[in-house]
């Protein structure tokens, strides 16, 4: 791809965090001001993780792995076994900018 979405609009916050969560896998809102690990819709991606607190990134661009067909545009997105998968019931809105079969990721702007 000749273009870089990175660094669009990241908008990072902290929240408490379980004990499942990793750097680089989505997360969703578990309690108040918490997270979990992501098991089907999702709020961002965890970034960072130090004392039991998650810098979560809310927007912009951010690369996962996919199952199942992804497709470019608007489609809504759910996690499944730690990869983004479509889901058009359950699902969140997502715009989908790019998507590599090659290594199994798309390019996602929460």
């Amino acid at each position: 791809m000749n273009v870089s979405f990175n660094g669009y609009g990241e908008n990072i916050a902290t929240f408490e965090t379980a004990a499942d969560v990793t750097v680089g896998a989505p997360v969703m809102i578990s309690d108040n001001g918490k997270v979990s690990a992501a098991t089907s819709a999702f709020c961002g991606v965890c970034k960072g993780l130090r004392n039991g607190y998650a810098a979560v990134q809310l927007d912009g661009y951010v690369r996962l792995p996919y199952t199942g067909t992804v497709t470019v545009g608007y489609t809504k997105l759910v996690i499944n076994s730690g990869k983004i998968k479509t889901d058009t019931t359950n699902g969140r809105q997502i715009l989908v900018v790019d998507v590599d079969t090659a290594d199994g990721t798309a390019g996602i702007i929460l």
